[in-house]
């Protein structure tokens, strides 16, 4: 065991019998002679012996392969480390592995409530038409098969088409303008767009007909198929020369049609997921076949403990690398829900609904979500049941501590809530929750099964109960295989490796407790510095959002020219509810008495709403560099944000600032609200 944990260690943590995990754990603990009797133990074996480990996901959980790999890690350096070579394999293939089995292997369902079930031999034959139709478009191995789609079911099975011919697969929400969805999707010079017609959102029908073929244009794709919504369509002539179909003439349920799949090398690009993109253009970020498909088989089976039967449900949009995690619970044999539609529309329990409706096992949102419900004084379990939830998930935020008691209260008290982190950087989570590991509020349990997580402080040595920066030090099967357009991996290395060489630096803030588990702080690149101390972001969010706080807020510490430092706040009020100077003073007193002094800003501004990227991330970065002087089109893509209506008021007070700063040049003089 680690050295850097407590003198007694972590809590113990005794694998639970008959779970997926326990199994796993024993057959392993055969075949090596050794002892895993504990969630710690195995730990410390997948990292200590990843190449076993890894060979025993890949043996037990049955990847389907035409030719046996000849390593599994062939060195365990960062970067350069190349997983399972020599293999020959098709993500597709492991998702048909159960296509003869009863059951449903896809639920869709829309805002107004239409719902589509595809069977598993459905969604086979469904793969198989649309694969033959995308081969008759010309598309290739190698070549690019991009998407402008809705979170329906349109978007797994061309995906799933695309994956079987060796094609890559990128996608964007219907969301999206055509400069944003361009910037993202022309990079890969696709052949084929498929693109939906319309979506919807809070009730209202959104036409993106003229989007479509904008990108077409600026695509330069070989053909296009719409997926109409709503009724909307396009007729053929606007799309000049291109080759247009429509989805229902190309996909079919019930085709005949014979799937057969590309066996193409573990590295082959599986799928390409961008960053942000508030700050410039999107990087590509690429992974490969074989390790998708063993992260994804780990994640499914022994961190989520769901595989036959089990009903997998996390609202997201084809923007958030969880759909990608959606879409890979089928691997495992899981049935996968997908939901396209406002999360508090046309109730504020839409979400709690399907979970109900659908009887789904694992129910995955995000925190935002999840205070959204509290602020509304929502109760889903005075209205539904739900006998089959095993756990809910969040992700994409750090969870305050309160919305761990109100899933007691609100939900069940015997299910819990399992906060996790991860990143569209490796298409999955560092840290997360397991059957055996505790769930104490506010903390993510403990780090994945064969990832070697450490907080690392600025001389790079790995601290306990202390914050410091999130670093894997092992290789991971889902690492980027590389960045899209970075022919020397020099944007690869600069991204992670620069300021601990051979050590992935994530880029947030932790503390690595004594016990094992890991609380996050926030991004380390928006870190707030109070006289040399840091803060993380988080730590703020943690006291004062929520049923008792405000509805959501956002912090920033600026460095401002003339070398003083400001740390506003921005406060989202609760829908019908008033944020006046006696509130703001009770909130100052709370992250006094709750944090410390130093947590408590120098200003609080009262805003109709927050700047969010697509997939509802705080824009504190970019919000920072405005608030230093950059100009907002410098720093800003408009088409990435959610809210672009409300970057006016941060430039407005950004040049406010410049005045004060003028009057009171000199740093620490100036005038505070």
């Amino acid at each position: 065991m680690s050295e850097l944990f407590s003198a007694d260690g972590p809590a113990e943590a005794p694998l639970v019998q008959g779970s997926r995990l326990a199994e796993f754990a024993a057959r392993a603990a055969q075949r090596y002679g050794i002892v895993l009797d504990d969630y710690w133990q195995l730990h410390e074996w997948s990292i200590t012996e990843p190449e076993q480990f890894w060979a025993e996901v890949w043996d037990q959980f049955g990847v389907v392969a035409s030719a046996p790999y000849r390593s599994v890690l062939a060195r365990r350096t960062m970067p350069g480390a190349t997983w399972f070579e020599g293999a020959r394999l098709n993500y597709v293939d492991q998702v048909m592995r159960f296509a003869d089995r009863p059951g449903a292997a896809l639920v869709s369902i829309a805002e107004d409530g239409g719902r589509c079930e595809l069977s598993w031999p459905q969604l086979r034959s469904a793969v198989a038409s649309f694969a033959s139709a995308l081969r008759s478009m010309g598309v290739e191995q190698g070549d690019r098969v991009v998407g402008y789609l809705p979170n329906g079911q349109e978007s797994v099975i061309a995906f799933l088409a695309a994956a079987s011919l060796g094609a890559t697969w990128a996608g964007c929400a219907s969301d999206y303008g055509v400069s944003a969805a361009a910037d993202r999707l022309q990079q890969l010079e696709p052949t084929v767009l498929v693109a939906a017609t319309a979506y919807s959102f809070d009730g209202k029908v959104r036409d993106r007909r003229e989007e479509v073929v904008a990108l077409v244009g600026r695509l330069g794709v070989r053909a296009v198929v719409t997926v109409p919504r709503a009724g909307l369509d396009v007729e053929h002539a606007a799309y000049g020369s291109v080759r247009h179909e429509r989805w229902q003439d190309v996909c079919s349920p019930d085709s005949a049609e014979q799937l057969v799949t590309a066996q193409v090398a573990a590295d082959h690009p599986l799928w390409v997921l961008f960053s942000s993109g508030t700050t410039g253009i999107p990087k590509g970020i690429v992974h490969g076949h074989a390790g998708v498909v063993a992260m994804s088989l780990a994640a499914s089976a022994l961190q989520v403990d769901i595989g036959p039967g089990d009903t997998f449900f996390w609202y997201t949009t084809t923007n958030w690398m969880l759909w990608n995690s959606v879409v890979s619970t089928l691997l495992s044999g899981v049935t996968a829900v997908t939901y396209e539609g406002g999360p508090f529309f046309p109730t504020a329990d839409r979400l709690w609904q399907i979970v109900a409706d659908e009887r789904v096992t694992v129910f995955g949102t995000s925190p935002g979500h999840l205070l959204g419900c509290a602020s509304q004084g929502l109760r889903p379990n005075e209205h539904h049941a739900f006998p089959q939830l095993e756990q809910i998930m969040v992700s994409g935020a750090p969870a305050p501590a309160s919305l761990y008691q109100w899933v007691a209260d609100a939900v069940s008290p015997s299910v819990p809530l399992i906060s996790s982190s991860g990143g569209t950087d490796v298409v999955g989570a560092f840290v997360s929750g397991a059957p055996p590991l505790p769930v104490v509020p506010g903390e993510i349990p403990g780090p994945v099964l064969g990832t070697a997580v450490e907080a690392f402080d600025e001389n790079g040595a790995p601290v306990r109960d202390e914050v410091g920066e999130l670093v894997v030090t092992l290789p991971m099967p889902s690492m980027p295989v590389r960045f899209w357009n970075d022919p020397d991996g020099s944007k690869y290395r600069a991204a992670y490796f620069e300021t601990f060489p051979g050590v992935w630096r994530h880029g947030d803030w932790v503390t690595h407790t004594s016990r094992g588990s890991l609380v996050v702080h926030g991004r380390s690149d928006s870190t707030l510095n109070r006289n040399g101390v840091r803060i993380g972001s988080a730590d703020l969010y943690q006291i004062i959002e929520g049923s008792d706080g405000v509805a959501e807020a956002m912090v920033i510490g600026v460095e401002r020219p003339n070398g003083s430092y400001r740390m506003p706040m921005f406060l989202v009020p609760h829908a019908g509810q008033a944020i006046d100077e006696a509130e703001i003073g009770r909130l100052r007193q709370k992250l006094r008495t709750e944090g410390s002094p130093r947590h408590v800003p120098d200003e609080f501004h009262v805003v109709e709403a927050l700047p969010h990227t697509k997939t509802g991330k705080k824009l504190e970065v970019p919000i920072k560099r405005i608030l230093q002087g950059a100009r907002a089109e410098d720093v800003l893509s408009e088409g990435a944000i959610d809210r672009p209506d409300v970057i006016a008021s941060y430039v407005a007070l950004a040049k406010r600032w410049d005045a004060e700063d003028a009057d009171n040049p000199e740093p620490g003089k100036r005038r505070r609200d």
